[in-house]
């Protein structure tokens, strides 16, 4: 039996997280945390765990830094960081931090299972085009090239090209498939650039976006 401990803030992704993994009699959910705080409280109350699926974005703690630690603490515990990021720096900053696997959420049970032997078996599992990235990474020594502060707003690179998309006229389902990344991950991206360019909506955004030369 294997046996796995999940960080996840939203009870409802949480929850379809821990669903999918339990489909396989091999899997135990032994921990649930809402933050890495509570995931390192967990811990050093009962360590024997074999996995953590962690997710990225987590109020108090978050997955970046509790996979620091818990790297640290218990290099024994392979860490997988379960996300909606798919870009280079958060790709970069999890790999420092010592996971040891990057998977996006909407991945399917077979994946999230086939994932967890690998990790198991000392493998590195990823999600498809992360593995690219990651080469890219390394043959670039790190440096972050699709990811650089482009405008006062701080928008990234995919951010600014998720936000000429969403200019087109297109749903979310077109970026996403325009980009080849999943829907979960352009419902982020388009969270982010509302909140950097602080907005509420798409026309206000796009207005603010045309003003400032963002668009074209």
């Amino acid at each position: 039996m294997i046996r796995i401990a999940i960080a996840e803030d939203i009870d409802r992704l949480a929850l379809a997280l821990k669903n999918k993994i339990e489909l396989s009699p091999d899997f135990e959910v032994k921990h649930m945390a809402k933050n890495g705080e509570e995931l390192l409280e967990l811990l050093n109350k009962d360590a024997v765990i074999d996995v953590i699926l962690m997710d990225i974005q987590m109020p108090v703690m978050n997955g970046i830094e509790a996979a620091e630690k818990c790297s640290k603490r218990w290099p024994q515990i392979k860490v997988i960081m379960c996300t909606v990021f798919d870009d280079d720096e958060h790709l970069l900053q999890a790999i420092m931090a010592g996971a040891g696997g990057y998977l996006m959420k909407d991945e399917s049970p077979a994946k999230i299972h086939k994932s967890i032997f690998e990790i198991i078996e000392g493998g590195l599992p990823m999600s498809a085009g992360i593995a690219t990235r990651t080469l890219r990474l390394l043959k670039n020594g790190g440096k972050i090239l699709d990811t650089q502060v482009v405008d006062d707003f701080q928008l990234t690179d995919r951010e600014r090209e998720v936000l000429q998309h969403l200019s087109t006229g297109l749903s979310y389902e077109q970026i996403a498939d325009n980009l080849y990344i999943s829907y979960g991950t352009v419902r982020k991206h388009i969270e982010n650039i509302y909140r950097k360019l602080q907005v509420n909506s798409r026309t206000e955004a796009l207005n603010k976006a045309g003003k400032n030369g963002l668009i074209g």
